[in-house]
């Protein structure tokens, strides 16, 4: 899904055409298309790299990929989130839309740098946890747009009478919220997992376990 979307959200600003942008373009603001071009290309890079690094083999197999693909990621999300921030100052989307990506990109750098710190420490754990965060953020873009296509379709089949600015803004903020609460299950559920294999295990599974740490 991440590649569907780069694929076809990205080229329109590799032209240096502001006629194919994918969103408004306010004409009075010559940076607006600039500035939705050097957010949109590292963060399709970012929306690409962010899956690979989820991926226990390439982990274990090739460290060194691992790492140097987690600077490029990183690197991404700084770059894409300067650029955000001018572009969501001059939306023509609205001050509900802004204030959705104005949070989305001050979260978006929270948790990179937060996942940074944590891999300099070398504490892995919240590492992991850090950027499961960071990357659900990241793939609000996709969201969105999986949103936005359902809502299209409803809106030509059965309300045909929602507004398209209306419907562009519940996607931004659903894609925002939903990814956040998806993101703290997952993590929430990977936090208990090990407490449930303990519990079911039953208390001789722990009673042997505990004997043979202790050498009895």
């Amino acid at each position: 899904m991440s590649a569907a979307v780069v694929g076809h959200a990205v080229p329109p600003y590799l032209t240096g055409d502001a006629g194919d942008a994918k969103v408004p373009i306010d004409p009075d603001v010559a940076l607006h298309y600039l500035s939705l071009a050097v957010h949109a290309v590292p963060g399709g890079l970012a929306l690409v790299i962010g899956p690979l690094q989820f991926v226990p083999r390439l982990r274990a197999r090739r460290p060194g990929l691992h790492r140097a693909m987690g600077r490029v990621y990183l690197v991404s999300v700084v770059v894409a989130s300067a650029a955000a921030v001018f572009a969501t100052a001059v939306t023509r989307g609205g001050f509900a839309v802004q204030v959705a990506f104005s949070l989305l990109v001050a979260a978006w750098l929270y948790t990179a740098t937060m996942a940074y710190r944590c891999v300099r420490r070398g504490e892995t754990g919240p590492h992991r946890i850090w950027m499961i965060r960071n990357y659900a953020l990241t793939f609000a873009a996709a969201t969105l747009r999986l949103y936005l296509l359902i809502g299209l379709l409803l809106k030509k089949t059965l309300i045909s009478g929602l507004d398209f600015d209306e419907l562009y803004t519940a996607c931004v903020w659903a894609s925002v919220l939903g990814n956040v609460l998806v993101a703290e299950y997952v993590i929430v559920q990977r936090a208990s997992a090990p407490a449930r294999h303990r519990h079911s295990a039953g208390p001789a599974t722990e009673r042997g376990t505990h004997l043979a740490k202790s050498g009895g």
